[in-house]
């Protein structure tokens, strides 16, 4: 990977492949602390290839709040390498002023604050009106979507996705790849795939019977596009059977792939491509793996890990761009194709402020025509938040504090186990909590809320488990999101540690003791992958607990202690 200071700047083979970021434009408006849409989508039109991307929407149809993580630590040789930087540390790499727009999209810091200065973010009908924005200057740009779209709200779980189909295919992107739609079940995904308007891709989505290529999703498509022959290959989530439950998807397997991904990169070289786009489901770090295992890459649109860059990280010949989560950002992409060859690019992640950006008045009629029939559901108020509730963060969020809390009581059990997803909106205190709020960090086809009894020594297996997930230092065994979280329970983590020996110190917070490896306890957990979970919904048991609470207010958290870091 090149450093930053040789970002604008480096070799391809004999030729100079040039790269800009027009993000200081938006950046640095810190003085007059105003936007204007022409600043966010100002773009000077480049070369002969528009690329879009969006990712990791989550159902999120409607401006939201969303706070970056405070905590995202790299391990091995991503160690303080983006984007495991964040807070004051992430700005001062960028050049990012304090109180700046940019620090408040793109940091966590004063959140609060700047939210109510800056308002809201995303809302698909102003993603449309940036997309369109964007064509109008460059009419055949391919718009691509990274995955995890039809999940993720109310809406979306009470339709199963349709909503979320209905307005994507509204703004006609050209191909996608998949994650959390896979828990949609297989049937439901075919019925979906099949009527798609536009490409399905996962290069590494397998039948998982004869080990062989799926024939429902294609492994890359060809593109015409400023006299350029483009192809877009899919890679989606490798940790489906893993991550999410296995049973949902029998028929297929996943995978990374890399040596069937360099396969298809040489056929569609051999095909005349004059440029390869993977759009990955990956996460980043695993992107940067393939993108110098795999050669003949030129972009990857990488996707999965909620990362918002606002320059690219080259890797080799290849250009990694990560464009955020819940509709936040759009990605613009330009690129220089001449003879066969990318020599250069320019690239703008462009913040879907919302207040700033006017929406498309189309897709707002087809967003609230969506939620009509849940209109009052959405609205019922159940109670209020005297606390900042969001979610991202390596090991705690206070969304997931009040998740375990309301586990703890609602389930009468001594310990909680929260699933660390990343997806999910923030609310800022004084704000009213919802039925659409809670269903908006904790909606899925699987979300029973299970009580179950665990020895201690289990317990500690499962912390080792899924800090292996995110701490192995190869990317390709990293296969979780965040670090489950725990309620009742503190324990310490040492992510410089090989498995089974990161996590010691585990302590039962309402006594004070240690826990015993021998002695069982009473654990309350929900989104377990295994077939047959039986329990209430957890959005039945978050909505209960807040009613009874009516204000909600969530401490600091302390119980995690990491060491390594």
């Amino acid at each position: 990977m090149i450093s930053r200071r040789d970002f604008l700047q480096t070799s391809m083979a004999a030729t100079a492949i040039l790269g800009a970021s027009a993000y200081g434009n938006w950046g640095r408006l810190a003085a007059q602390q105003a936007l204007t849409q022409d600043q966010l989508l100002e773009f000077d039109t480049f070369g002969n290839v528009s690329l879009i991307h969006v990712t990791d929407i989550h159902g999120q149809l409607k401006p939201i709040f969303f706070r970056e993580p405070e905590v995202n630590l790299g391990v091995g040789g991503n160690k303080g390498e983006v984007p495991h930087v964040t807070g004051a540390d992430f700005r001062r790499l960028y050049g990012i002023d304090d109180g700046s727009p940019s620090h408040y999209a793109l940091t966590y810091d004063d959140f609060t604050a700047l939210a109510r200065e800056y308002g809201r973010m995303g809302g698909l009908d102003r993603v449309a009106t940036v997309v369109n924005a964007i064509r109008a200057a460059r009419p055949d740009a391919l718009l691509l979507d990274g995955g995890d779209t039809w999940h993720g709200s109310y809406t979306c779980h009470h339709t199963q996705g349709q909503d979320m189909v209905n307005v994507m295919n509204a703004l006609k992107p050209d191909a996608m790849t998949f994650h959390w739609e896979f828990t949609l079940g297989s049937e439901r995904m075919q019925e979906i795939v099949e009527g798609l308007p536009f490409a399905a891709l996962g290069q590494n989505i397998f039948d998982a019977e004869w080990d062989e290529p799926a024939e429902l999703f294609k492994p890359y498509k060809f593109f015409e596009r400023g006299g350029v022959k483009i192809a877009v290959i899919g890679q989606a989530f490798p940790y489906m059977p893993i991550a999410n439950p296995g049973w949902m998807f029998p028929e297929y397997s996943f995978g990374i792939r890399d040596q069937h991904m360099q396969q298809m990169v040489d056929e569609v070289r051999e095909q005349g491509a004059g440029l390869v786009v993977l759009l990955s489901h990956n996460g980043f770090d695993v992107d940067k793996k393939m993108a110098a295992q795999v050669k003949g890459i030129d972009v990857i649109l990488s996707g999965h890990t909620h990362d918002a860059l606002p320059e690219p990280v080259l890797v080799g010949d290849t250009v990694i761009v990560a464009s955020g989560s819940n509709g936040k950002f759009v990605s613009r992409v330009d690129l220089d194709v001449r003879d066969g060859r990318m020599m250069g690019f320019r690239h703008k992640l462009i913040p879907i402020f919302s207040d700033v950006i006017a929406p498309d008045a189309q897709m707002t009629a087809l967003i609230d025509e969506q939620r009509a029939p849940y209109k009052d559901a959405l609205a019922e108020v159940i109670g209020q938040t005297d606390s900042l509730l969001y979610r991202r963060g390596n090991f705690n969020g206070s969304w997931d504090d009040l998740i375990c809390a309301a586990l703890m009581s609602e389930r009468e059990a001594d310990i909680a186990m929260s699933p660390g997803v990343r997806w999910g909106p923030s609310l800022l205190p004084g704000q009213d909590i919802t039925r659409e709020d809670i269903f908006n960090v904790t909606s899925m086809s699987y979300g029973e809320a299970y009580r179950t009894e665990m020895t201690g020594d289990y317990i500690r297996i499962v912390l080792e488990d899924v800090g292996d997930n995110i701490f192995n230092p190869d990317p390709y065994y990293q296969q979780g999101g965040d670090m489950v979280r725990v309620g009742g329970l503190g324990y310490r983590i040492d992510i410089s540690k090989p498995q089974g020996q990161r996590i010691s110190d585990m302590t039962l917070l309402k006594t004070g003791e240690a826990i015993d490896p021998e002695k069982s306890y009473v654990v309350a957990g929900w989104a377990s992958v295994n077939e047959g979970t039986e329990g209430p919904q957890i959005w039945d048991v978050v909505e209960s607990h807040i009613r009874k609470q009516g204000t909600v207010s969530i401490e600091p958290n302390t119980s995690v202690k990491v060491a390594g870091a």
